[in-house]
């Protein structure tokens, strides 16, 4: 694993997994998505991580002019790294998830290493109404369905936009599998170091939240990948928190924001992504630990700079 004194914050502010239903603090609008990225940023997150939404509905959207609304005028506010997806949301085909990063061209997009099961229904039976017709079909739908990220659309996705546009990876690993699905397109060389690797743990269909669970993945990412790779702790939900801190503290970076968890603490909706960033900061400064720059991310990850995008 490459050391680095520094640790890396990306913030993910909306996603494509809550609904709007759950939270009245979930960004949907392009002026939401704003306002959450630059106060993510001014808190401290370095990388924000973005998806975009139907400002009507609230539902997942890939509409590549949704996110050249709002990426523009982040960019004018702040100095963060913008980490687009292209996972985007469920039912997406791989041209719609591609969209945005083809219209944007960015330093930074996320890509999952896997095909798996995403289930999302368990959430379903917490709410008895609905704020759109949309969500509860939509979580439910999950257990009949996989997030497809087949070996040909990774590379599809390496070629189209990493090469073509010098785009870096954020590199979304749910499972131990994932990790040896990357090493053989390292293998190939269709990847240059360094990785930047987000461990993801607790989501139904992947690997666990158990403190195990995140120590066999580093084990074996580093067993696969030696100094190649920088590593990241995602957790969902509940385990935020925990396991970034235990993650941070054994030299991997962090990722929070409303995607991930709509809470700050038990019980407590996160009033903004902000609150989140600064809560995650809040802990390193404790244990002892600086927070990333935007600049020191871009150095850490070998990204090609905010001035080489198209927005």
């Amino acid at each position: 694993m490459k050391k680095s004194s520094k640790v890396i914050v990306t913030c993910a502010v909306t996603g494509s997994i809550h609904t709007p239903t759950m939270s009245p603090y979930l960004p949907v609008t392009p002026n939401e998505i704003v306002e959450a990225a630059v106060g993510a940023a001014e808190a401290g997150a370095s990388i924000i991580h973005l998806h975009a939404r139907d400002p009507q509905t609230g539902k997942p959207s890939p509409d590549a002019r949704l996110f050249m609304d709002f990426l523009p005028r982040i960019k004018q506010q702040t100095d963060a790294v913008m980490n687009i997806s292209t996972g985007g949301g469920l039912k997406m085909t791989l041209d719609e998830r591609l969209e945005a990063a083809h219209a944007a061209r960015p330093e930074l997009c996320s890509l999952n290493m896997g095909s798996m099961n995403f289930v999302l229904s368990q959430i379903v039976p917490k709410y008895s109404e609905w704020k759109h017709d949309w969500e509860k079909d939509y979580l439910e739908g999950t257990r009949r369905g996989i997030v497809s990220n087949t070996f040909e659309q990774i590379e599809r996705i390496i070629v189209e936009v990493g090469n073509a546009y010098g785009t870096r990876f954020e590199f979304e690993c749910y499972d131990v599998s994932h990790l040896y699905t990357l090493a053989h397109f390292l293998d190939r060389k269709l990847l240059k170091p360094p990785l930047f690797v987000q461990t993801i743990f607790g989501l139904l269909g992947g690997i666990g939240a158990d403190p195990e669970d995140l120590l066999h993945m580093r084990r074996t990412a580093e067993r696969l990948f030696g100094d190649d790779f920088l590593w990241s702790i995602l957790a969902a939900g509940r385990h935020q928190m925990g396991l970034c801190t235990m993650g941070a503290i054994m030299g991997g970076n962090v990722r929070v924001g409303l995607e991930d968890s709509l809470y700050l603490g038990k019980g407590t909706l996160a009033r903004s992504n902000a609150e989140q960033v600064t809560k995650i900061r809040r802990i390193l400064a404790d244990l002892s630990m600086d927070v990333a720059t935007p600049e020191e991310a871009r150095s850490l990850l070998d990204l090609k700079g905010g001035n080489e995008v198209a927005f």
